[in-house]
C-alpha cells in the first residue's frame, strides 16, 4: 500500500461553479446524464431527480453545437455545476465553455493536435473553466502499450501526466485529474502512484464498472481501498442503470467510510430459519421509507428473538421481529409490542417526530 501520497487535505482546491473540490473539501459526489443533451426537458428532469438524490456535480456528454448550446438553458434550471463532457471535436469544448460550462472534461490525446488543445486552453483561461484531463485504460496510446507491455498502471499514470504538462505548457493549470479502469486492482495501483506524483485534485472512480448490482461491488471494494487511504476529492459511481442510483451507492460509500455524514443508515439482519415474519419485503420497504428523511441515525430492522432485539438496541430506532408480531424499539428501550403489519407504520410516525 502506497503513503507517500498527497493527501486529500492538501490537494489543491478548484472551484466547479459553486462546489470546491480539492483542498480538504468534502469529498464531492457526481453523476452523469444519459439524456440526449440536446432535449433540454428530458436532461433537466434527470439533473432535478439526480440532485434531490444528493448529487452535487452533474456532467453532460456534448458531441454536437446543438446539445453545447442547450446546455445554457439547462444551465438556468439547475442548481448545481454543469460540466461538459467532450470527445474528439475541440470546437466543442469551446462551445460549451461559451454557453456557461462550468467545466470542461476532455482527454487531450483525442481532441487533436497541440494548436487545438490550445485553443480549448485560451478559452479556458479567459473564462476561468477548470479542465478535468481524463484517460482511461481503453484509450492508453499505443507507444505507452509497447513501453509497458500492455495497459498498465504505471502506464495510465503516465499518459495522465503527459496531458497535464502539455497543458501547463500551454499556461494553465487549473486542473483536476481522472485516471480510470475497469480493472478495479489496477485503477487502485494507479490512483497510488498519481497520488504520489501530483497535487491536482483528482476525480475517482471506476469506470465501466456495470449493472447496478455488480457495479456496485467493485465501486465499493475499488473507491473503499482509494478513498480510505486519504486519496479522492470527488467521486462517480458508475453503473449501467438509473443514474440516481450512482447517487444513492456514492453517499452509501462516504458514509461507509466515515467520509460523510447525514441520512439514516439502515442496518437489518442477513434473515434465517429462525424468522417468522416477511423481514425482506419490510427491510425493503424501509430502506425506501427512510430516503426522504434527513436524519443523521441508525435505524434497525431484525428479524427473530434471538439477535434482534439487542442488534435493534445498539441503533436509534429499530423494529425486531417475531411470529408475526413484532417489536418497537428506541434508543435501547422496548416501546411497544405490536402485529406485524403494523410495524412499518410505527417506525414512519416516529421518523416523522423525531427529535420532538
Amino acid at each position: 500500500m502506497q503513503t507517500d501520497f498527497i493527501h486529500r487535505e492538501h490537494t489543491r482546491a478548484v472551484q466547479i461553479g459553486k462546489v470546491q473540490i480539492g483542498g480538504g473539501a468534502p469529498i464531492a459526489i457526481q453523476s452523469m446524464t444519459n439524456t440526449r443533451t440536446e432535449d433540454v426537458a428530458a436532461t433537466v428532469a434527470q439533473i432535478h431527480r439526480l440532485e434531490q438524490a444528493g448529487c452535487e456535480i452533474i456532467r453532460c456528454t456534448v458531441p454536437t453545437l446543438e446539445a453545447a448550446k442547450a446546455l445554457g438553458e439547462i444551465k438556468k434550471q439547475i442548481s448545481i455545476p454543469l460540466v461538459a463532457d467532450i470527445h474528439f471535436d475541440y470546437r466543442m469544448a469551446i462551445a460549451a465553455m461559451e454557453n456557461g460550462a462550468d467545466k470542461i472534461r476532455i482527454n487531450p490525446g483525442n481532441i487533436g493536435s497541440v494548436d487545438k488543445v490550445k485553443a480549448v486552453v485560451e478559452v479556458a483561461k479567459e473564462r476561468h473553466v477548470p479542465i478535468r484531463v481524463g484517460v482511461n485504460s481503453g484509450s492508453l496510446e499505443k507507444p505507452l502499450l509497447e513501453k509497458y507491455g500492455g495497459v498498465t498502471a504505471e502506464g495510465i499514470v503516465e499518459s495522465a501526466l503527459d496531458k497535464v504538462q502539455m497543458i501547463e505548457e500551454l499556461g494553465y493549470d487549473n486542473l483536476v485529474i481522472s485516471i480510470k479502469s475497469s480493472d478495479v486492482l489496477m485503477c487502485v495501483r494507479a490512483h497510488e502512484i498519481l497520488a504520489a506524483r501530483t497535487d491536482y485534485p483528482l476525480h475517482v472512480g471506476i469506470t465501466e464498472s456495470g449493472t447496478v448490482q455488480s457495479g456496485n461491488i467493485k465501486s465499493a471494494v475499488g473507491l473503499g481501498i482509494i478513498l480510505h487511504q486519504g486519496i479522492g476529492d470527488t467521486i462517480r459511481v458508475s453503473l449501467t442503470g438509473d443514474p440516481v442510483e450512482e447517487i444513492k451507492s456514492a453517499k452509501l460509500i462516504l458514509r461507509t467510510l466515515g467520509l460523510r455524514q447525514g441520512g439514516i443508515e439502515v442496518v437489518s439482519c442477513p434473515t434465517c430459519g429462525r424468522t417468522k415474519i416477511d423481514l425482506i419485503g419490510l427491510a425493503s420497504q424501509v430502506e425506501k421509507l427512510v430516503e426522504d428523511y434527513p436524519l443523521d441515525i441508525k435505524v434497525a430492522v431484525m428479524g427473530c428473538a434471538v439477535n434482534g432485539p439487542g442488534e435493534a438496541r445498539e441503533a436509534d430506532i429499530g423494529i425486531a421481529g417475531g411470529d408475526g408480531e413484532g417489536l418497537l424499539i428506541k434508543k435501547g428501550e422496548i416501546v411497544r409490542k405490536m402485529p406485524e403489519s403494523e410495524l412499518l407504520g410505527a417506525l414512519k410516525e416516529e421518523l416523522d417526530h423525531w427529535g420532538e
